[in-house]
């Protein structure tokens, strides 16, 4: 299996790291009330734009484009091209919505 390289950013994770482009934190509640910056929490949800090659016994079951569920502090924070992105394990993954 080789790493998916037409994702919109110049990253290539290795192994069985993935990089999410994290959804917008909420701005309203869902009775219309507005979320101070100060409050907003992180956002659990995020897109795959890469993937690695994953491990040799262990193929990656995720890919690009997929929209998952991850934990709090899950992954590294980077910035490439100044857009924010989330590095992280396959297995910081919970679930694929």
């Amino acid at each position: 299996m080789e790493a998916v390289t037409e994702s919109k950013v110049n990253v290539r994770p290795l192994a069985d790291r993935v990089l999410v482009e994290p959804a917008p934190a909420e701005e309203k509640t869902a009775f219309g009330i507005i979320i101070p910056d100060t409050a907003k929490e992180k956002p659990q949800r995020g897109t795959i734009v890469a993937v690695g090659t994953g491990k040799k016994d262990e193929p990656l079951t995720v890919q690009v484009g997929d929209t998952v569920l991850y934990g709090k502090y899950a992954g590294t924070e980077i910035t490439v091209e100044g857009r924010e992105y989330l590095i992280m394990r396959e297995s910081d993954i919970f679930a694929i919505v």
